[in-house]
């Protein structure tokens, strides 16, 4: 009796030892790396299974491993931004080379969203990024069209003087005040952004060309093309405060408004 017991527990233990080696048998570990097809890693790649088991992130290398798993298990790569190839794997076994190929998304391209018709030779614009509200210097019929931003529409056509010849546009918008450089007067017209006319007529140099706007200080900077020099208007009065002698053929202006240096462009 006493031997069929011994063999009975020893039958059982040797039975138990053979369950847990089957057991864990079942649980298999995997790793891979993600790259792009230049072969460069992409690091921070978050990887799930769809067994629901804590997800793992690529290394710097674009490495990844994961142990513990069991049965037939999906593999899925993510990252904002990023589309991955394939798409994900199935896997129901040990294995190194679950690999995946990153391709980084190219933003959507721009498209045009409606063309506004305004003025003859449109040339220069400027913006009110407050009243969204755009100002459009039309060269040959000496105007500028006003165009609702909300609607983009023109809501105004402005006359200016005949044969002025509106080349630049330049726009404070805490003043709401819009400067139109006139290329065939050599003056300056200033238009309220409020009632969309004309309040002011500036002289300034030889053929304007660019305007440069500064509106924490409200001053306004007029490249005068023939004369070589740059007017630099006060907004708070709309006069020339004074006249800078600058490069040969000046036309392009630029201004940093937080460190209140200006930018002009010498064409010659």
């Amino acid at each position: 009796m006493k031997n069929r017991l011994l063999l009975l527990i020893v039958s059982l233990l040797a039975l138990m030892l053979m369950l847990s080696g089957c057991l864990s048998s079942q649980y298999y570990n995997i790793s891979g790396y993600v790259k792009d097809s230049s072969g460069s890693p992409i690091y921070g790649v978050a990887i799930s299974f769809s067994n629901g088991s804590q997800s793992v992130v690529t290394n710097s290398n674009g490495y990844w491993t994961k142990s513990g798993l069991n049965g037939s298990v999906t593999v899925t790569p993510s990252k904002s931004g990023w589309t991955f190839n394939p798409s994900n794997i199935t896997v129901s076994g040990p294995r190194s080379d679950v690999n995946f190929t990153g391709t980084q998304n190219t933003p959507s391209q721009y498209t045009v969203i409606a063309t506004v018709s305004v003025g003859s030779h449109p040339w220069g614009v400027g913006v009110n990024a407050n009243t969204h509200k755009i100002y459009v210097a039309n060269y040959i019929d000496s105007t500028v069209s006003v165009i609702d931003g909300n609607t983009n529409t023109v809501i105004k056509t402005i006359t200016l003087t005949a044969g002025s010849y509106p080349i630049s546009v330049g726009v404070d918008a805490n003043t709401d005040k819009i400067y139109v450089a006139n290329h065939g007067n050599n003056t300056v017209s200033v238009i309220d952004g409020n009632t969309n006319t004309v309040i002011k007529t500036i002289t300034v140099g030889y053929v304007p060309c660019g305007v440069g706007v500064n509106a924490n200080t409200h001053k306004i900077y007029v490249s005068n093309f023939a004369d070589g020099t740059v007017s630099v208007i006060d907004g708070n009065t709309d006069t020339v405060a004074t006249t800078i002698t600058v490069g040969s053929y000046p036309c392009g202006v630029g201004v940093n408004a937080n460190t209140h240096k200006i930018y002009v462009s010498n064409f010659a």
